[in-house]
């Protein structure tokens, strides 16, 4: 089986939260010093891709949008165990949404050729959104699966496994098909070695301008009318009383003051 995975590189979402801070203005995170690091459930589908791929001998194929920079963790892919990794990029493709690049990864795609799964993120890890995905599937005609924790080749299809509050669901479909990966036990991502970070050194990643796809810039159908961190306010109150049971006696009043009963 052939996998692509589309992958997107963040601001490492751990960082500490006074260390957090947004451009209202251009209405992003501002990085600093921050580190990239791959989107965690980006991370995931690599990681479910490389079990499919040793499970049917298959080959594995990660795309990403961005700029030189993003080529980090491409090579963290190919550490981990894809085959290969493509870059895309261009000026035209800045300050696009979800659809945008959604037709953007899909004309690479078409460019790779034949492929029997798809899979990305069930989100990004920083604006978790969730659309790239489900838009990704119209633009290539594909059936999606959303929220899923695994695959299993299956006589020529696939079984997936989708976690839900009591236990899995399980679905079938035929190739090609697109999922969206979910975190689950059973695909913890994996360390690369050392023989794969040293093969990924080496490795050569293409790049793909909107020439090269045959797509230009994009419409912009989603409007981010502001960003912020959201300002918390706590408030400590001790109830006053000289027993336990005035205490609560006090504690029942001043809720009802407050019509929080």
């Amino acid at each position: 089986m052939h996998i692509i995975v589309c992958m997107k590189q963040v601001i490492d979402p751990e960082v500490p939260p006074h260390l957090f801070q947004i451009d209202p203005v251009a209405k992003k995170q501002i990085r600093g010093r921050q580190p990239l690091v791959i989107s965690d459930y980006d991370e995931v589908a690599i990681e479910v891709a490389i079990q499919l791929k040793e499970k049917t001998d298959g080959k594995v194929t990660v795309v990403t949008i961005g700029e030189k920079e993003t080529e980090e963790s491409l090579h963290q892919a190919l550490a981990m165990g894809a085959d290969e990794a493509i870059r895309l990029t261009d000026p035209a493709f800045e300050q696009t949404d979800a659809l945008g690049k959604a037709r953007i990864l899909a004309a690479a795609i078409r460019r790779i050729g034949a492929y029997d799964a798809v899979l990305c993120g069930r989100q990004a890890g920083d604006v978790e959104l969730g659309l790239v995905g489900p838009f990704l599937a119209e633009e290539l005609d594909l059936p999606c699966a959303t929220l899923i924790a695994n695959v299993e080749p299956a006589n020529g299809k696939v079984r997936l496994k989708r976690p839900t509050e009591t236990g899995y669901d399980i679905l079938e479909t035929s190739v090609p098909f697109l999922a969206t990966l979910t975190n689950d036990e059973s695909n913890v991502p994996r360390y690369a070695s050392v023989r794969g970070i040293m093969k990924a050194r080496k490795a050569q990643i293409p790049v793909w301008s909107g020439e090269d796809l045959g797509v230009g810039v994009q419409d912009t159908l989603l409007q981010l009318e502001e960003l912020f961190v959201p300002k918390r306010e706590m408030v400590c109150e001790f109830i006053p009383g000289e027993s336990g049971e005035e205490k609560a006696h006090n504690l029942l009043l001043r809720l009802q003051e407050a019509k929080l009963i």
